[in-house]
């Protein structure tokens, strides 16, 4: 008897041995790649493709952007303290409101929720834009935009590189050629600091992405570029008389120029 329950014992312990070592093996099946994992956090099935948390968040933020560049677009053209700026105004608009069509129907289709006003940040910008005037507000225009557009560019890239989802990866080549076509434009102003947008790459900080105020006329600034007199634009296209949607620069549109990303 004693001999049995001996036998019976090692027996029992071999096959407690044996689950431990399989019970993991069973577990931890699908973790063989800690990517493939991260990948599949939060991630859902549409008849379009996998539908990621990356993916749903760019939709979000491409409606958020619209919502207040609209907004900081049509300011533009009402005040137009330059022809340049009232350019950048009208691209703002166009461009937005295209692709604020495109992403309420591409929400709608893969069940995404948006939001219906700009977030707390975005808000406080336009209350910057709203009480500046003159010079001051050429210079917060041109930086607060170009900043703001500057940050969302890599992450587009990002999303259109990685994302399996056909819809998404459509609106983020959109949203990329809008983008472009924006940073561009902006830049057109002569009233983008980038000394100050380099600075704050630089410090990753998520402050106001105006940088230093601008500078005080008559003062010699060795490095940040001073923003155009009043009266003095620094290019001068006008809108087509044709088309309202469309602005005539003399030049190729940057978009096509530069069609990254298709």
């Amino acid at each position: 008897m004693r001999r049995i329950n001996g036998t019976a014992l090692l027996i029992a312990a071999l096959a407690t041995t044996v689950g431990a070592l399989a019970f993991p093996v069973w577990s931890y099946a699908d973790r063989s790649g800690t990517g493939q994992a991260n990948v599949a956090a939060g991630t859902v099935a549409t008849k379009w493709g996998p539908l990621t948390a990356a993916d749903r968040d760019l939709i979000v933020r491409v409606r958020l952007a619209g919502l207040w560049e609209l907004p900081a677009g049509q300011q533009a053209i009402e005040r137009a303290p330059t022809q340049a700026i009232k350019e950048a105004g009208d691209h703002l608009i166009v461009g937005h409101t295209d692709l604020d069509k495109r992403v309420r129907i591409i929400a709608a289709q893969l069940g995404v929720e948006l939001p219906n006003q700009p977030n707390e940040q975005q808000q406080g910008w336009l209350r910057e834009l709203t009480a500046a005037s003159g010079q001051e507000y050429r210079y917060k225009f041109a930086n607060l935009l170009r900043a703001a557009h500057g940050k969302i560019f890599p992450a587009i890239g990002a999303v259109r590189n990685t994302t399996r989802n056909t819809l998404v990866r459509q609106l983020a080549s959109d949203a990329n050629q809008t983008v472009l076509d924006h940073i561009t434009v902006l830049e057109k102003t002569g009233n983008v600091d980038f000394d100050a947008i380099a600075n704050d790459a630089v410090a990753g900080t998520t402050a106001s992405p105006t940088g230093p105020p601008p500078p005080v006329p008559g003062a010699v600034a060795p490095s940040a570029p001073a923003a155009v007199p009043s009266g003095t634009p620094r290019i001068s296209s006008s809108p087509s008389p044709g088309d309202p949607g469309t602005v005539s620069t003399g030049r190729p549109d940057p978009v096509d120029s530069e069609n990254v990303l298709r």
